[in-house]
């Protein structure tokens, strides 16, 4: 069954982190290794298969709601509607995605949401506890082959040169984005870095242009989809010629309207709670979530009907919000473990595990490794 463990870090360990580029992690202690989860081969392979069915589910959803006109309901703005069905019926390349699961090794995985269009603690997962587990538990495995699965998904994708950006000053985004550009470079990629405020348009070539005025063919960005809609500069991505990863058709799962569609599709499905638009429904114990909401913000806990806990402060909640059937997590020691479940080229690739003392997980709720036996 799913332990957790406490544990002696190791000595130096601030150094190694610091070494592969993590520099953030004294963070409101935010890399823990004073203690690790520890699981055994059939919860791995119950995490495993739950993730390739909820992202095929998910896919499933986004289907539904392009083909019902349902993107309004998501509050996607009608302007990029007919893009994002393009983008979905050509299949535009995608990277990578995170689903964030309630699980306590006893009850099936339970989907909290997908992170499917901007997710990090990308290099914490795919190398820092890598590195952790070689050095610790030489002779354990672990549930990641997230670096050569990432590795392997940009070799599929058919561009000689990426563009990388993200935002000025921001320093998590920064190594997330480092690191990814590193895993473009093991494929044979050519990468450059910029900004999201280096970026130009280029109105005659109808493309996105860089500070030196080459035009940007493709385009990663860890840059929200829903806030690039909103923006004046947001419009040229309509019918521009740059390619984005994640693709626009990703902006259907990165909103948490997602959960009440994948309800309506799958209701009772194992792998879900029961979520809806608008109102509880009868739902006694729930999360209300806004619609877009990152970083565990504007989150509130119901219990019996009544507030229970609500999260810190955030500028979400305008385009309105869901309620979802509230999950039972684990607690260890008064730490609340939520398990990120990544997804690589439409794929399984490994986990991660956040853990705070609050049953809301936010950005700088404590990493912690584990290890399969």
């Amino acid at each position: 069954m799913m332990e957790r463990i406490s544990a002696a870090a190791r000595p130096d360990y601030g150094k190694k982190l610091e070494a592969i580029g993590l520099s953030f992690w004294q963070w409101d202690n935010y890399w823990n290794e004073e203690a690790y989860y520890r699981f055994h081969a059939k919860e791995i392979e119950e995490i495993e298969a739950a993730t390739e069915e909820l992202h095929c589910m998910c896919v499933e959803a986004a289907k539904f709601a392009i083909a019902n006109d349902r993107l309004a309901e998501l509050r996607i703005p009608e302007p990029f509607h007919a893009s994002i069905r393009s983008s979905f019926a050509a299949d535009d390349f995608s990277l990578y995605g995170r689903f964030d699961l309630a699980y306590d090794g006893v009850t099936p995985p339970k989907m909290l949401e997908y992170n499917a269009d901007t997710p990090t603690s990308i290099l914490e997962s795919a190398v820092a506890q890598w590195y952790w587990l070689e050095e610790v538990h030489p002779r354990d495995d672990q549930f990641n082959s997230l670096h050569e699965r990432l590795v392997a998904r940009w070799n599929s994708l058919d561009e000689p040169l990426i563009h990388f950006a993200s935002i000025s000053g921001n320093e998590e985004d920064w190594v997330a984005t480092t690191y990814l550009m590193e895993t473009a470079l093991q494929a044979g990629k050519a990468v450059r870095h910029i900004t999201l405020d280096e970026i130009g348009w280029d109105a005659s070539l109808a493309i996105f242009v860089d500070m030196q005025g080459m035009p940007i063919k493709c385009l990663f960005k860890l840059y929200p989809w829903e806030w690039m809609m909103r923006e004046p500069f947001g419009v040229h991505v309509i019918g521009a010629e740059t390619r984005f990863v994640e693709p626009l058709w990703k902006s259907v799962l990165s909103c948490k309207g997602i959960l009440p569609l994948l309800w309506e599709l799958f209701p009772n499905h194992p792998n879900l709670l029961e979520a809806h638009f608008g109102e509880p429904r009868g739902l006694s114990a729930f999360a209300k979530k806004p619609l877009f909401s990152r970083e565990g913000a504007n989150i509130e806990l119901y219990r019996q009907g009544m507030l229970a806990y609500r999260s810190g402060d955030g500028p979400y909640g305008e385009e309105g919000y869901i309620y979802q059937a509230l999950a039972s997590l684990p607690c260890f020691e008064g730490r609340y473990p939520v398990i990120g479940s990544w997804v690589a080229g439409g794929e399984p690739a490994g986990m991660c595990i956040r853990e705070d003392i609050s049953p809301i997980t936010t950005n700088m709720s404590y990493f912690v490794p584990h290890v399969l036996r």
